[in-house]
């Protein structure tokens, strides 16, 4: 089991920027790759953004690129989303997910307000 625990969610106006942080525990880190996953208000959740074991390769939805960087460190056992740039429809609850090959394992998520 993989414990997925998210941080840094807020209110931010349109423009600004947050850092959101998910620590893990439980397994190897470094075994895992790492997503950010996002749930808006009435919609299904969507993909955001992975990066892989070693942190050397990463992937973006559209939606986002350009504006959002996913990080890894893997000796804190921590993968982060710098967000930039933040407008009113990024506003949603924003989940990690850590998996071997799927996704397999979840965190509670953190919410995530952009003022227009």
């Amino acid at each position: 089991q993989v414990q997925l625990v998210e941080s840094g969610g807020g209110l931010v106006q349109a423009g600004g920027s947050l850092r959101l942080s998910c620590a893990a525990s439980g397994r190897t880190f470094s075994n895992y790759i790492m997503g950010w996953f996002r749930q808006a208000p009435g919609k299904e959740r969507t993909f955001v953004s992975r990066i892989s074991r070693s942190g050397g390769s990463t992937y973006y939805a559209d939606s986002v690129k350009g504006r959002f960087t996913i990080s890894r460190d893997n000796a804190k056992s921590t993968v982060y989303l710098q967000m930039n740039s933040l407008k009113p429809e990024d506003t949603a609850v924003y989940y990690c997910a850590a998996g071997a090959a799927e996704f397999d394992y979840w965190g509670q998520g953190t919410q995530v307000t952009v003022s227009s």
